[in-house]
């Protein structure tokens, strides 16, 4: 007697434009309800709420004005979102740029981290058409924890600085000359701003523990702020520390790059911050703070 045996069919390979079709336009199609677009919202809401405030604070740490990073993550939520090829996906501000960011910033100002961003999307695109993120499985873990924890050492060692309310005329972004500023500037430190750190993280800490769901980042700004505002405390703010924010978008026209003055500035070697209007690398509309 033969008994018959099941073969399973391998399923069909997907397309070109299965593959990279966005998921929005996908769960369109399927069919998409009130109690989706509710569900969607309050998720929405809460990513905001915590992505918002940490992608100013990534952008004051990076050496940017706070501008600069509420811009960016609101365009660049609203882009992951509508391009995005996951039904869960969740876009946000990545602390782990924040070295590789401040060494642009320093080197070659604004304009040079444009024009970086412009090239690693060029090559982000590459690599999702050519389906080289599969390769990803074979670097070792190790090597990621690695990254990962010498990131936030470096990250760290950036906002000591802040912490502490340290009067550094300019940081430095390698590490060692960043720990060798700040120990030689300890002596400035400025109690109520360590008082409101403290209380800040107190906070944070407080409300992950007894009401995780609450936005604990977000809580700790406001409670902060308000702290600051009833004692009159001397702490630098966004307002004297940075540029503040306007009401219209800061960047009122793309950065303007010159082949030649990237060049200089490679073989030269780029100073830390742009030299003024004269300076072609150095937009006009961006403060040279």
């Amino acid at each position: 007697m033969n008994v018959p045996t099941f073969t399973p069919s391998r399923p069909a390979a997907a397309s070109f434009a299965e593959l990279f079709t966005p998921k929005i336009v996908t769960i369109v199609r399927e069919g998409y309800g009130f109690a989706d677009l509710k569900a969607d919202a309050f998720a929405g809401l809460t990513v905001a709420v915590v992505a918002l405030p940490l992608c100013m604070a990534i952008a004051i740490a990076s050496g940017l004005g706070p501008e600069r990073g509420l811009y960016t993550g609101i365009v660049g939520g609203f882009l992951i979102s509508l391009l995005g090829g996951s039904r869960f996906q969740i876009g946000g501000p990545a602390g782990a740029f924040i070295v590789l960011v401040a060494a642009i910033v320093e080197r070659d100002g604004y304009a040079g981290l444009a024009l970086a961003t412009v090239f690693a999307g060029v090559i982000l695109i590459a690599v999702g058409l050519l389906r080289f993120g599969t390769f990803i499985k074979y670097i070792p873990y190790p090597v990621m924890v690695g990254f990962t924890a010498g990131i936030a050492v470096i990250i760290i060692a950036s906002q000591v600085h802040e912490l502490l309310g340290l009067n550094v005329p300019r940081e430095p972004a390698a590490f060692l000359p960043k720990v060798a500023a700040i120990w030689d500037a300890l002596g400035t430190i400025s109690l109520p701003t360590l008082g409101v750190a403290l209380f800040s993280l107190a906070t944070i800490v407080a409300v992950h523990r007894w009401r995780p769901a609450w936005p604990a980042f977000l809580m700790a700004i406001v409670a902060a702020a308000f702290l600051v505002v009833l004692l009159n405390l001397d702490v630098a703010t966004l307002g004297s520390r940075s540029v503040r924010c306007r009401a219209t978008c800061p960047v009122r026209r793309c950065p303007r790059f010159h082949s030649r003055s990237f060049s200089r500035r490679r073989s030269m070697g780029a100073p830390s911050r742009c030299s003024g209007p004269s300076n072609r690398f150095c937009p006009r509309s961006w403060p040279t703070a």
